[in-house]
């Protein structure tokens, strides 16, 4: 057998691996269930990879991340790493047509998300499979007391009855001490599984927290102090298309990304900014995840996480090439009570909970006995509207259904355009002849895409129309002809919102919500605010190390960059002294860059130490800097 190094440098080109991605691996190899706490960018996929391709058999990853998903699979084929992928997209015909890819074919990964594994056709093909290797990426998913719980991982423990000896390696950049005590009790880990905790602490990396009145100003001095790629992150939608707008107009090349867009506006929006083509994406917290871009100079907060859990992630993708770089959070004191007023508002009483529940039914026209299995469209502002309820109480309410498992929620759905024919084959010949002008359009999708008289198929209109060399928007309104003709059953594509009803509708009064269960997870949250707050109102104690004792990881050492450490630095000059020696060295290096030791000549009149504590804060505030050469410039 290949070392693992070996293997390493053959696809991947590196000679050493990363603190613990080895004794990860190894442990994986042994046949030992793990659970691997590596932070943003350090390396997690290649953990679960490299064992893979030592071993016979397929890796099933699990990850809720679609775009993930296509990341991984389509960077794994151009090193010649045969993979695949399912993912709520793909037709029936696709899925099955790769499930048995996976069973019968050559590949060695099989991406899905944790919904998938309960399906009527993942669950027909599963006992076929040949496992070497179960990885549960984003693992802190399964825990009821993270920030980021999803009760369909619960589920992924009944694997163990098909695959009692296949390992399971678990995967997170974010769990507290309770955190990861629960992902090894629900994943059913063996008494003798290994833990691996990387350090949290990021050297390159310099956090700020500022208490502002005005955002807007802020964050321009702080991007154009900082060139380079850059995240700026917003609570609302709204506001990422005002911060881009604001940004463009004081001529910062921009633009905004949140979930609400097509996804071919999103996909381009993304793409433009990994090639540079952008400088700065203002983006909800739906951005970002899976998304490899290691030159990320400054992730900005314009408004505040609820979690040290999020903020840490998010911050993290700046600085992944082990360069300088910014984390900077801002908040005013407004934002501060509404975070402490978010316990009352995210974990609503009994009465409305079935409130909300009783309109949602009655929204979908669904009567007693009725709803199981079924999927709606659902536009939760115009079901706020409608029914006279706040939206984000609805939002809350949704999420207790789907952690009673209840109902499905997707807030991203995407759902391609699909075609089955409805008619067979003679009756189509006939409807040819009596209307040509569709022939074109009918050959096109019969030469196009296999099945299709057996089941719906996904089709690209784009690609179809190019196929048959007509416009795009003549094919769809053909389309809508011969649909009418009834010859096809034609389904445009959906990006709305999707609720599914995974139980019958019941009576409001007969409705159980466990109300003991959501007081403890209120209890989980009002603790991870607390976290929150004071990492906001700190103002002396290293902003690496609060981060580090959150996660329980007492290595982490004063960073001597983020702003507390620096503050820390020039305590001890008195604030005038401070600023007669910043204005004497900006004066110096006005008109042209100076050298480090004829700068302290030039200012001999202060003690030197006094000079290079004032002259490393104006640099590492990024107010000073410094060419190839050394000499400093403003």
């Amino acid at each position: 057998m290949q070392a693992p190094v070996d293997v390493l440098k053959k696809y991947w080109g590196y000679d050493q691996f990363r603190p613990f991605q080895e004794e990860i691996i190894q442990s994986v190899l042994s046949g030992k269930d793990c659970l691997a706490l590596l932070p943003t960018g350090g390396g997690k996929s290649l953990c679960y990879h490299v064992p893979a391709l030592m071993q016979d058999g397929l890796c099933l990853v699990i990850t809720p991340l679609i775009a993930l998903m296509n990341d991984q699979v389509n960077n794994l084929k151009k090193r010649g790493i045969p993979a695949l992928a399912i993912s709520s997209a793909m037709s029936f015909v696709e899925v099955s047509k790769t499930l048995k890819n996976a069973i019968y074919g050559n590949f060695k990964f099989l991406y899905v998300s944790p919904e998938r594994l309960e399906t009527e056709l993942f669950l027909e093909y599963l006992p076929s499979m040949k496992l070497s290797l179960i990885a549960v990426d984003e693992a802190h998913c399964i825990s009821q007391w993270g920030y980021d719980f999803r009760p369909s991982y619960l589920r992924i423990a009944k694997l163990r009855e098909h695959f009692p000896n296949v390992p399971i390696l678990a995967l997170t950049a974010s769990a507290t001490l309770e955190v990861q005590k629960d992902i090894s009790e629900k994943l059913l880990f063996k008494t003798d599984a290994t833990q691996f905790q990387q350090s949290f602490e990021r050297p390159n990396l310099s956090y700020s927290v500022f208490e502002l009145s005005s955002k807007q100003n802020k964050l321009l001095t702080v991007l154009k102090n900082v060139k380079g790629s850059s995240i700026v992150y917003c609570k609302s939608r709204k506001r990422t298309k005002e911060v881009a707008e604001l940004l463009q107009l004081n001529g910062i090349s921009a633009d905004f990304y949140h979930a609400g867009l097509k996804s071919d506006v999103r996909t381009k929006k993304q793409e433009d900014w990994i090639q540079n083509k952008t400088r700065v994406i203002c983006c909800t917290n739906a951005f970002g995840m899976g998304i490899d871009k290691p030159d990320v100079r400054v992730v900005v907060h314009y408004d505040v996480p609820d979690a040290l859990e999020n903020y840490y992630q998010e911050a993290g993708r700046a600085g992944r090439d082990g360069k300088k770089s910014y984390a900077v959070l801002f908040f005013n004191t407004g934002e501060v009570d509404e975070l402490k007023k978010q316990t009352d508002v995210r974990f609503p009483t009994r009465e409305e909970i079935i409130k909300v529940y009783v309109a949602l039914c009655n929204s979908f026209q669904l009567a007693e006995g009725c709803g199981e299995g079924h999927t709606y469209d659902f536009d939760i502002n115009t079901f706020a509207k409608n029914f006279k309820l706040n939206a984000f109480l609805i939002n809350q309410v949704l999420k207790i259904f789907e952690q009673e498992e209840w109902i499905q929620y997707s807030e991203q759905f995407f759902s391609p355009s699909s075609v089955v024919f409805t008619s067979n084959r003679k009756e189509l010949e006939i409807f040819e002849k009596e209307f040509p002008d569709y022939d074109a359009v009918i050959k096109g999708l019969l030469r196009s895409y296999d099945g299709i008289f057996d089941y719906p198929s996904s089709i690209n209109e784009t690609a179809l129309a190019k196929f048959v060399q007509i416009k795009k928007e003549k094919l769809i309104e053909l389309l809508h002809q011969i649909h009418q003709g009834g010859v096809i059953e034609y389904v445009p594509q959906k990006e709305q919102p999707q609720i599914k009803f995974l139980l019958n509708r019941i009576s409001g009064n007969d409705l159980r919500p466990n109300m003991p269960m959501i007081l403890q997870r209120k209890k989980a949250f009002e603790k991870r605010l607390d976290a929150m707050i004071k990492f906001l109102q700190e103002k002396v104690e290293c902003r690496s190390k609060i981060i580090g004792e959150y996660f329980n990881d007492s290595t982490v050492r004063e960073c001597g960059i983020c702003d507390n450490c620096l503050q820390q630095k020039i305590r001890n000059l008195p604030n005038e002294e401070f600023k007669k020696i910043s204005a004497q060295i900006k004066l110096c290096v006005e008109k042209s860059p100076v050298s480090l030791e004829d700068l302290l000549q030039q200012l001999s009149i202060f003690s030197r130490e006094k000079v290079m504590k004032v002259l490393q804060f104006l640099q590492e505030e990024n107010e000073l800097h410094a060419d190839k050469t050394g000499k400093i410039y403003l």
